[in-house]
Parts: C-alpha cells; sequence; structure tokens
C-alpha cells in the first residue's frame, strides 16, 4: 500500500508540473503572437534636392586696419578733443601736445634765417660793386673771385636756414596729433598733463570696422576644395551672433594663408563683410557658416531617420510587404534638418523616422501621420 501511495503522489505531482508549465508555455505563445503586430512608426518617401554644404565654424572679427597713434615728439598732453568710442575721419584733431618749446624753436629757427637772408643780400651787393671797381681798374680779379665765393657761402647758409624752419615748423606741427584713418577711438589712454616720449607712449587707438574682417581656422581637409572655388568665382560665406541665428551678415572669402599650421592642423581664413552701421566689432566672437559646394540632386531624407547601428551610420526602409530593412547608407552633408545620403538610400523608397526603438529585423509596420497617429497607406 505504502508502494501504490507513493507512486500516487508522483504521479499528481508530475501532473501538477506539467499543467503548470504547459499553462505558462500558452501564455508565452499567446503573448508573441500578441507582440508580433505590425508596429505603429513615422516614415516619409527619400526625394531629390540641392543640398548645400556648409561648414559651421567660429570666427573672431578683425578690423580691416588698426594704427596705434604715438608721438613722433617729446613732450606734454595739453589737451585731448575725442571722446572714448568716437567715430572719427581722416584728418580729425584727437588731441594736442604742449606747443610752446616748439614754437620757440620755430621762431628762433625764422629769426636766423632773417640775419642770414640779410648778410646774403650784403654780399651780394658787394659783388655788384667791387665788379664795377675791376672795370674801373680799382681792385683784382682775386678779390671778386673771393667776394663771389663769400655770396655764394650765404646762399647756401639761407637754403639750410630755410631747412631748418621747415624742420621746426614740422615738429610744431607734430603737437597736433591727427588720426591717421577713418575708424572708431578706442579707450582713452592720455590724458592733460601725460608726458609723452617719442614713439613710445599709444596715444590712442584707431579702428576701422567698416568693413570689417572675420578671421577663423579651417581644417586643412577642406583647404584643397576651397580653394578650387575660390579659383572659380566667388566663396560666400554668412556670420552669425553665437546666441542669434536668425541676423546673418552675408561675407565672401577674402584670404586664405599660405601655410597650414602643423599645431592644429587648420589653415587660417578671413571673411570680409561690409558691417554697414557697425554693429560687429574687432575681437569680437562670430558663428561662421562657409558654403563649400552645393550637391546637385542629392537624395535627401530627414536627419531622425539616420540612426547609428553597430557598423556604423544606417537608415531603416520600409518594403512594400510591411516589412523594413535595415542598410547601412553614407551622408554626403547634413543641414536645416536633412541629411544627404551618397549611397545606401534611393529617391521614392520610404524611411522610418520615428519608432526605431521598438523594431527588430523581423519586424511588421505601419505607417502613421504625425498628427493625427492614423495609419496610412505607403
Amino acid at each position: 500500500m505504502r508502494i501504490w501511495l507513493k507512486l500516487l503522489l508522483i504521479a499528481l505531482l508530475l501532473g501538477g508540473i506539467y499543467f503548470f508549465v504547459h499553462r505558462a508555455m500558452n501564455e508565452d505563445h499567446a503573448g508573441e503572437k500578441k507582440k508580433s503586430g505590425p508596429v505603429a512608426v513615422l516614415a516619409v518617401q527619400a526625394k531629390t534636392q540641392d543640398m548645400p554644404v556648409v561648414l559651421d565654424l567660429v570666427g573672431r572679427g578683425e578690423a580691416v586696419e588698426s594704427v596705434s597713434i604715438k608721438s613722433r615728439i617729446d613732450g606734454q598732453v595739453r589737451d585731448v578733443r575725442y571722446k572714448e568710442g568716437q567715430s572719427v575721419h581722416m584728418g580729425d584733431v584727437l588731441l594736442h601736445l604742449d606747443p610752446s618749446d616748439l614754437d620757440a624753436k620755430l621762431k628762433q629757427a625764422e629769426a636766423v634765417l632773417a640775419k642770414d637772408q640779410a648778410l646774403a643780400r650784403q654780399a651780394e651787393a658787394q659783388v655788384t660793386r667791387y665788379q664795377l671797381l675791376k672795370l674801373q681798374g680799382f681792385v683784382s680779379d682775386e678779390k671778386v673771385a673771393d667776394l663771389r665765393t663769400s655770396a655764394a657761402a650765404a646762399d647756401a647758409t639761407v637754403t639750410a636756414d630755410r631747412a631748418n624752419v621747415e624742420a621746426a615748423r614740422l615738429q610744431l606741427g607734430y603737437a597736433t596729433i591727427r588720426a591717421p584713418i577713418a575708424g572708431l577711438v578706442g579707450a582713452q589712454l592720455v590724458f592733460p598733463g601725460t608726458a609723452v616720449k617719442t614713439n613710445d607712449t599709444i596715444l590712442a587707438v584707431v579702428n576701422r570696422i567698416q568693413p570689417l574682417l572675420v578671421s577663423f581656422a579651417l581644417p586643412e581637409g577642406y583647404l584643397a576644395g576651397l580653394r578650387e572655388r575660390m579659383r572659380h568665382g566667388v566663396v560666400n560665406a554668412e556670420i552669425l551672433l553665437p546666441d542669434d541665428a536668425k541676423v546673418r551678415y552675408p561675407a565672401r572669402v577674402d584670404f586664405v594663408d599660405n601655410a597650414v599650421d602643423p599645431g592644429t592642423g587648420t589653415v587660417l581664413v578671413k571673411a570680409r563683410l561690409d558691417n554697414a552701421g557697425g554693429h560687429l566689432a574687432a575681437g569680437q566672437y562670430l558663428r561662421v557658416e562657409l558654403t563649400l559646394r552645393t550637391l546637385k540632386g542629392a537624395v535627401v531624407v530627414p536627419s531622425e531617420a539616420v540612426q547609428q547601428g553597430p557598423d556604423g551610420t544606417v537608415v531603416y526602409v520600409v518594403n512594400k510587404d510591411d516589412s523594413i530593412t535595415i542598410r547601412k547608407v553614407s551622408v554626403a552633408a547634413s543641414r536645416d534638418g536633412l541629411s544627404a545620403i551618397s549611397s545606401g538610400v534611393a529617391a521614392g523608397e520610404t524611411v522610418i523616422t520615428d519608432g526605431h526603438l521598438r523594431l527588430t529585423p523581423k519586424s511588421k509596420v505601419k505607417i502613421k501621420t504625425a498628427d493625427s497617429g492614423k495609419s496610412a497607406k505607403h
């Protein structure tokens, strides 16, 4: 009896195990069937359009001309005529140095000139008088020759005196400091009473920012393409503020340096813009959008359709039977939410833009519209 009881208990235990395992397997199969339905996704068709290849770079404003004004004489500042940040024209007076010593030197040089001019006239008159006496036989030819030499020396002295007067007048003119270029004056650097040394003390800085240059570093891999474009015409760029993409300033590439910096692998490039109104300043950080070329008739898809797979960049393509194919693609350029595909997708094919995380290689999909969520035929 005990043996039969043990066998009965074992049979009941095995039956219970079978019941629960069979039930769990049925539930798993039911769940798989439930999950195997089509996955709702968003999708669009790949299209063709021209796509610009644009580089986003960081640049800095640079004055097209910048002059640090220094004095050509020693002296002391008498008065300052400009205001900080003032717009000036070429030749405008910026400040004066004390001209007292220079004015006295000019008057002294003029006095010496007047004295030597009188002596020169006297020497010329003596030559004329002694020539008449020579004709009458009262003086020798040697005496007349000596007087002519003295008159020529007096004339030379007058010429030197005139040069000294001109030099003194120039020195006096240097006491008036004028703007050498048109532009904006920077901060005030000297004040009345400031001692000034020749070619040492900076009196003012004038920057010409109309037009304005924007310098930026271009990766050397794009150098050949940029030079090729410049040989065939103007290369355009757009300048933007770092925090405002709405305001754009058109510019053109004006300069490419003749050597690549081996430390950074970049080459210095400058773009020129009109900067009408002077809204941009020298030294200001700016964004540069440089258009290198335009891809004609490129296959274009939304950038969200491009995903990163284990083997690189991929796109999920919807087949006619609602299955999907995961294709490896090459992206030629991306701009404004669109990506140009150089290989892997053809125009007219449907690519998935949303719902990638719920998909497997064997998934079936149904395409829904982004606004209503209703199914749409593709």
